[in-house]
């Protein structure tokens, strides 16, 4: 592996169609991807809104697929939770239906997060541009 990430990954809408407090039908290649992506490495969080009986439904039910979570709501296994502190999680990246556009295919989120250096484009920033280099190149477009 690479470069193993930390994914957060959202339950209702995102692994299963959205049966709330239900468990829905899984959703289109979300086992087996969360499967390969454990398989790579990356370590896995379930951040979801459920608490209580329906988040060990949830985690019992992924624990079946064989999916086994780093940790649930929070960022690492022994965290504990403390009202007095922000609840958001440490990930390097976050899956959930609720992204601006909705959620992408597991296929495409599968090959973007693969452990192939030429698919995992998203490590890669490219350098910054300065604006007076942006315009010099804008204008001689024009020209």
């Amino acid at each position: 592996m690479l470069n193993p990430k930390t994914i957060a990954v959202d339950f209702d809408g995102t692994i299963v169609e959205n049966r709330y407090p239900k468990i829905g039908k899984p959703i289109l290649f979300a086992l087996e991807t969360l499967l390969h992506l454990q398989n790579d490495g990356h370590l896995l969080i379930l951040w979801t809104y459920r608490s209580g009986k329906e988040l060990n439904e949830a985690v019992a039910f992924c624990m079946q697929k064989g999916i086994n979570f780093y940790a649930v709501n929070k960022s690492y296994p022994e965290e504990i939770y403390d009202a007095t502190q922000s609840r958001k999680i440490q990930a390097d990246i976050f899956i959930d239906d609720r992204n601006i556009g909705g959620l992408r295919g597991w296929g495409e989120i599968y090959h973007e997060l693969s452990s192939s250096p030429e698919k995992a484009n998203y490590t890669y920033k490219k350098k910054k541009e300065k604006s007076s280099t942006r315009v010099l190149r804008y204008l001689k477009s024009k020209l």
